[in-house]
């Protein structure tokens, strides 16, 4: 009996959670301790990285959580949760339909941000000037991984995007606090100013730039900047869900219906013209 209880005690181990009977614990803390005592980003903190974070890191890590709550229905994960919702899938069934669509493209540039600027980072801590170690890590990044620079230009918002300098300002005053080096902050900023030399006009930062600033400054490994941007959206997301049922609809595609795709594919050849 003793072995069957080990193979199963030792299945998973966790330095996450203790729970037993009348027992919670969270990474040590007790949960009955933490209730009412710590806010929602220091427990997402807490629980990503094991420890609590100041209340100076918890305010600019709450900054870039609430920046990235939504974007509006023409943001796919969105128009997914609202179109889910008219296809009779409840709020969680919503929920998931959208987080699933947060991939590369959409929703995981900020992880791709906090790379970059890792590699950016690295050169200059080897000596390498800031603007040499940014041209260079962006030609890297083009010939190797894309030609679009993950956390820059944006379809909408030009030549600013709103979020942006805000957030980038909170990083300033942390910075001046001494709370985070500033390092990342400067590192987009050199970022900005080579795309926009190259274009010859504004490629500006957006949402995802500039909270993986953020999240680098804090010291969040990049995988953890794209669940970030998860939790984040999610509020969006399950508001868009709510709102939607509230309205009504039913089986809402992604475009009314009296507008029509493009149809690329063979017809069938008129009776008259065979022979």
């Amino acid at each position: 009996m003793s072995g069957a209880r080990s193979d199963v005690s030792d299945w998973w181990e966790t330095e996450i959670i203790d729970m037993a009977p009348g027992q919670i614990r969270l990474r040590g803390h007790p949960v009955e301790e933490l209730i009412g005592n710590v806010s929602f980003p220091q427990m997402i903190w807490l629980m990503t990285r094991g420890d609590l974070p100041d209340e100076a890191q918890a305010r600019l890590f709450e900054s870039a959580l609430v920046a990235a709550v939504d974007h509006g229905p023409q943001a796919p994960s969105i128009s997914a949760a609202r179109m889910a919702v008219t296809c009779g899938l409840g709020l969680n069934g919503a929920m998931a339909s959208a987080v699933n669509m947060l991939d590369d493209v959409h929703g995981g540039a900020g992880e791709q941000a906090v790379e970059l600027y890792g590699w950016i980072a690295e050169l200059v801590d080897q000596g390498t000037p800031l603007e040499d170690a940014t041209a260079a890590m962006v030609d890297k990044w083009q010939a190797e991984r894309s030609r679009f620079i993950s956390g820059f230009g944006h379809r909408f918002h030009k030549p600013v995007d709103p979020r942006a300098p805000r957030l980038l300002a909170l990083v300033d005053e942390a910075a001046a606090a001494g709370t985070v080096s500033g390092k990342y902050a400067a590192i987009g900023r050199a970022i900005q100013t080579l795309l926009n030399d190259r274009k010859g006009a504004p490629v500006p930062m957006n949402i995802d730039g500039a909270t993986a600033v953020i999240y680098a400054e804090l010291g969040f490994a990049g995988p953890l900047a794209r669940g970030l941007f998860c939790l984040s959206r999610s509020v969006g997301v399950v508001a868009h869900a709510w709102e939607q049922m509230q309205q009504g609809g039913r089986n809402k595609g992604p475009t009314p219906p009296k507008y029509r795709w493009t149809y690329s594919g063979p017809n069938p050849i008129d009776e008259g013209e065979k022979g």
